[in-house]
């Protein structure tokens, strides 16, 4: 066989029971739409008006757990626990990570909604008088509501569980991984295929729904721009443009392609949020953002289990639990989008990152955007922006810029940024069901990401020609139900996990451990020497071979003989580990690993960077399952080394101990 023949991939790389089933389905509802538009819309309608007279409670109870449980998750004791190794460090820098989460999380929401959702509340609030101060002040408080950190709650649950089970515990990067802890290695079979095909079914019609707004919302702008139609035929052209600039940004990768179309929303964001900061009422937006925010933070609790139950609405239905079931219908792409790029990070950093950040920039921009819209109808008698805005919300934002400076250098540059947010909805979501249905593969071959990027765009072209609006609502709230019971069964599954991982930390600190035996001390001098020297790779290699590998086989024949399943294992010059299995409990690991590291400045005469990688020096460094301890024990005689190997097994029966007792 040729090289060329070895290194080829695989040209298919699926979970069958989830590709199959995920498709067939999609397949399923895009036929039906298509032959029975009008049954189809209907079905829709009535579906959204069911699940939310019978379950919107759940709905209200399940987000507002969630938002208790990473809060507490992030300021307990498990806050310091990684998504990862204990030795990780994140993948990613702050400002990539938060443009990356921001872009998938909730971009084309904000351009649709952000002059549109004030507006429609100050006309037709759920309670208020319309057209009042009061009623002002309370749109702009449920706008905070459902764009605050509910949502952001929501991604969280779902990344938290992935990353930790995934790039702590070695689990595959896809939802049933999260279910670990409950059913174990029933993962694998139709229980985990079953919650797969949920997370995927969830993801393309959260995504679509997302992109049919951002589709209405393009057309609107080039109709505003360009006098092109505004009907379903043109949108249906621009969701296969898009989709197709979206596929090769999906071709291109994680790294070339979404993360750089993400850093440029942000960059474009920022410049029209300045904009119309510096174009609209200044002071007023400054004032509005203080007394929204304190407005949200001193109202949230009654608004997160506000179910309208004594002044009954079609309002919530309409909006809160909209929103709710978009989120959550939204979350198994987010989530694992946001898991994916937050490998490293301490659930604390992740929880105030995913919370907060985004949250604040949030807020600016609906103040900005919602409080100057607003003023324009209030103060300055432009009541016609909200009469357009009640007949098609999709034009709020460039009959908004009308009144502006610069209307249509504006209305322009908004409608790329839809553009640009479209397609990183698109690709990213197209990239998190391809994991899915692969088995949790990062690198899986060109069609598969490419037929589930075409999918979300079919998916979104069918429910737009079979209901507009409507469909896209109601096939966002109708999907998410299954899955906010897998959330909260995630949930369980977490809290469990970090439990156990919380306990063994405890246990390797506080357990008592038998005095040091054999081997008498090193001198100073002798100490010394190993402290300053930085040994070449030859060097360490040769330890691991003559003093480790002797060492370690001592430990594991002694095991045998005492009757426990014992075994020492071996990777070429750089690794080598013993394995001490405890059938249905934890099994113990001690690693020794030969490790690279640049030369400390100050121990070189020459620090150019050719010669720093030329004069790297190595450590053999223990690991253990959970991660390196950063410590090094070149130069250990043997006796010193199966000493640590016993110091470390006796924290870990500590810890299965403690394990038993709970």
């Amino acid at each position: 066989m040729s090289q060329s023949n070895k290194k080829r991939k695989p040209w298919i790389r699926i979970n069958a029971p989830v590709f199959i089933s995920a498709a067939i389905i999609s397949l399923f509802l895009v036929i039906y739409a298509v032959l029975e538009p009008d049954s189809a819309a209907e079905r829709f309608l009535k579906m959204r008006h069911d699940v939310t007279e019978v379950a919107g409670w759940f709905y209200v109870m399940a987000v507002a757990g969630f938002l208790l449980f990473v809060t507490v998750l992030g300021f307990s004791r498990f806050g310091q626990i990684k998504l990862g190794p204990d030795h990780s460090t994140p993948d990613y820098t702050n400002l990539s990570w938060f443009a990356m989460l921001f872009s998938a999380g909730m971009g084309i929401g904000l351009m649709f909604f952000g002059v549109a959702e004030p507006l429609m509340h100050y006309v037709s609030p759920p309670v208020s008088q319309p057209e009042t101060v009061d009623a002002a002040r309370e749109a702009m408080r449920i706008t905070f509501f459902h764009w605050g950190v509910h949502a952001w709650a929501i991604y969280a649950v779902v990344a938290l569980s992935l990353a930790y089970f995934s790039y702590r515990h070695g689990l595959p990067l896809t939802i049933r991984s999260s279910l670990y802890p409950l059913i174990g290695r029933h993962i694998y079979g139709p229980i985990g295929h079953t919650v797969d095909t949920f997370a995927v079914i969830g993801t393309i019609f959260g995504v679509a729904t997302s992109l049919g707004f951002g589709v209405i919302q393009i057309n609107s702008g080039l109709a505003y721009l360009f006098d092109v139609p505004v009907e379903p035929r043109i949108q249906v052209w621009l969701i296969a443009g898009i989709t197709a600039i979206a596929t090769l940004s999906v071709v291109l990768g994680l790294d070339t392609g979404i993360r750089r179309i993400s850093e440029l929303n942000i960059i474009l964001a920022v410049v029209l949020l300045g904009f119309v900061l510096i174009a609209g009422p200044t002071v007023f937006l400054f004032q509005t953002l203080v007394q929204n925010t304190g407005n949200y933070l001193s109202s949230i609790f009654r608004e997160t289990f506000n179910l309208y139950a004594y002044e009954p609405t079609d309002w919530i239905g309409g909006w809160t639990l909209f929103y709710w079931g978009w989120w959550i219908a939204w979350s198994p792409f987010v989530g694992m989008f946001i898991a994916r790029v937050s490998r490293g990070r301490t659930i604390r950093e992740f929880v105030i990152g995913v919370l907060l950040i985004p949250v604040g920039f949030t807020f600016m921009w609906m103040t900005f955007f919602g409080d100057t819209a607003l003023h324009m109808v209030m103060y300055q008698g432009l009541s016609s922006l909200a009469e357009a805005v009640a007949v098609d919300e999709s034009v709020a934002l460039f009959q908004f810029f009308e009144h502006l400076p610069f209307s249509g250098l504006m209305s322009l540059l908004a409608t790329l940024l839809v553009i640009t947010f479209f397609v990183t909805s698109s690709d990213s979501g197209s990239l998190v069901v391809d994991m899915l249905t692969s088995g949790g593969q990062e690198e899986s071959p060109v069609w598969q990401r490419i037929f589930w990027a075409i999918m979300e765009g079919v998916v979104a072209a069918v429910l737009l020609l079979a209901g507009g609006l409507g469909a896209l609502q109601s096939a966002a709230i109708a999907s998410a139900l299954p899955f906010t019971v897998i959330m909260v069964l995630m949930c369980w599954g977490l809290a469990r996990a970090l439990r156990i991982d919380s306990m063994k930390k405890a246990a390797l600190v506080e357990g008592r451990l038998t005095p040091l035996g054999g081997g008498g001390p090193l001198s100073w001098k002798r100490r010394l020497e190993m402290i300053v020297r930085h040994p070449r790779r030859d060097e360490v290699a040769r330890f691991l071979e003559e003093s480790v590998r002797p060492a370690l086989e001592e430990v594991v024949e002694e095991l045998k003989k005492r009757g426990l399943d014992a075994v020492l294992h071996r990777r070429d010059d750089e690794r080598i580990w013993v394995e001490v299995r405890h059938g249905e409990e934890v099994d113990f690991f001690y690693s020794v690993r030969l490790r690279a590291y640049e030369p400390p400045a100050f121990a070189l005469d020459d620090t150019k960077k050719s010669r720093m990688e030329e004069l790297k020096y190595y450590r053999a460094e223990i690991h253990l399952k959970e991660g390196g301890l950063n410590y090094d024990i070149m130069g250990w005689a043997r006796e010193s080394i199966i000493n640590d190997v016993l110091d470390h097994y006796e924290r870990h029966l500590h810890f299965l101990a403690n394990l038993r007792q709970s």
